[in-house]
């Protein structure tokens, strides 16, 4: 923390009274509900399964910070809103911080040197080293990037962490597929302008089970959005069905990702999808009925009218073979509104106004998750050189959000936000302002009496605390 200033800021008073402000509170933070992350953390040990996908390769007797604190470090600052490298050279001295991370010494006071006492943390330069790692590092490379990261072994635990959610594996789950914008201002390595979002951006792929994050990818953005896609779902799925070999899978995704090669390997490996179709003039001519019918019924009653048709349909060139589509035509205030979406799914299981109503439109879910990710954890904070290095920063970001999103689903079920976003969860129930208090046998963390969630707070303690005693 920094040093107490003895310098007064006389404020208006306040009747008789003066009104005088210091900084000599002490140890204050504004994230004393940090704390409950830490009990997260205890319940699944996300963050050491992350930190073992790491290889240190620094000598031993050289270092103060081991690489679970500085991945610790770095995911705590981003689930509490600090975005940015540059914020730990003050957030080094937080001792509540410190204790998330597991610093036996939370003030710093017993540094090996004397220019680091007060700072029980890494600072920037530290916490960049774990962002240095190139892809298939030479021999030589590696002699100065001492801390290497193994992906496939993140992607790999990112899927595990969502299997270990489930007591039971479900009947039926469904994987959401999408790419987004990730917009770049400076000369990143691969970024490029992308015509349809209109700016020079990375197209990151994510791929999520219901609130479950399962895979995000950093692209490039000249390229399809579905490249890449099938290589993860064939990962991710292999991975599945080892731990759950009878479950059924649907894959759902925009039209972005109707392509030959992903149907083609859904129907050879028993996977079921959904995918939206982009209109041309043979699809609009199939469903010219039904678009005059819908307008008619528009124009009868003022309101919204739709009417469902499905067909069989194949492409002149890309497709290898006909496959069920489902049409709405849609006749809305300003003009038809026509969509198509092509499925595996018998009609016999799904008839064609739920297809698209209650499965694929419920897709918009998944674009909230990234939201959460993009906005709220910083996904979109790529500003190193190297797409690798930004995908590190992307993997951040991930478990962040995963570390939000369990606390959520363990701590807030039941409650009046259990489908707060991670913005909201982080405002209400980690922004609570608290004085800590050091001793050598305890750390007494003094909440605000005036916070306007306690009562939740102690129900989220409670829920993570299974075993119902006190430390």
């Amino acid at each position: 923390m920094p040093e107490c200033s003895e310098t007064r800021f006389a404020f208006q008073p306040l009747g008789p009274r003066a009104v005088i402000a210091r900084f000599n509170g002490g140890y204050v933070t504004s994230d004393g509900g940090a704390l409950l992350l830490r009990e997260v953390e205890h319940r699944t040990g996300m963050m050491r399964r992350f930190a073992a996908c790491f290889t240190d390769q620094r000598a031993p007797d050289r270092i103060e910070h081991p690489v679970e604190a500085l991945v610790k470090q770095r995911v705590y600052a981003l689930a509490l809103g600090y975005e940015d490298l540059n914020d730990h050279d003050q957030l080094r001295r937080d001792p509540l911080l410190a204790v998330l991370v597991g610093k036996r010494d939370p003030t710093g006071q017993n540094r090996k040197r004397a220019r680091d006492a007060g700072n029980a943390l890494a600072g920037k330069s530290t916490l960049n080293r774990l962002e240095l790692r190139l892809p298939q590092a030479t021999h030589t490379a590696q002699r100065y990037k001492k801390i290497l990261i193994d992906p496939a072994a993140v992607d790999q635990v990112l899927v595990e962490l969502f299997l270990e959610a489930h007591a039971e594996p479900p009947p039926e789950i469904v994987l959401d597929l999408d790419a987004t914008d990730d917009p770049v201002h400076g000369h990143q390595e691969e970024r490029f302008f992308h015509g349809y979002y209109g700016h020079y951006c990375y197209l990151p792929l994510y791929i999520f089970a219901g609130e479950f994050l399962l895979g995000a990818r950093l692209r490039p953005a000249n390229r399809d959005a579905s490249a890449g896609a099938l290589e993860e779902i064939e990962r991710i799925v292999h991975h599945i069905r080892t731990q759950w070999p009878t479950v059924r899978m649907t894959l759902r995704a925009d039209a972005g990702f109707c392509r030959e090669p992903l149907m083609a390997w859904c129907e050879a490996h028993d996977i079921a999808y959904v995918f939206g179709l982009a209109k041309n003039g043979r699809l609009l001519a199939e469903l010219h009925g039904e678009l005059a019918q819908a307008q008619a019924q528009f124009e009868q009653t003022g309101k919204p009218a739709r009417v469902f048709k499905e067909f069989r349909y194949r492409t002149l060139e890309s497709w290898t073979q006909e496959r069920r589509v489902v049409a709405k035509a849609e006749h809305l205030e300003k003009g038809a509104n026509p969509r198509f979406v092509v499925t595996s799914l018998p009609p016999t299981q799904w008839a064609a106004q739920a297809v698209y109503e209650e499965l694929y439109c419920a897709r918009g879910d998944m674009e909230n998750r990234i939201k959460e990710q993009q906005l709220d954890l910083f996904a979109d904070r790529t500003s190193t050189a190297k797409l690798w290095s930004n995908q590190i920063r992307l993997y951040f970001s991930s478990f962040a959000y995963i570390l939000l999103q369990t606390l959520r689903r363990l701590g807030l079920h039941g409650t009046e936000m259990a489908h707060a976003q991670c913005g909201t969860i982080r405002l209400h129930l980690l922004k609570i302002g608290a004085l800590l208090t050091i001793s050598v046998r305890r750390i007494q963390v003094a909440l605000a009496s005036g916070s306007p969630y306690a009562t939740l707070f102690q129900q989220v303690y409670t829920q993570l605390r299974v075993d119902g005693r006190d430390p």
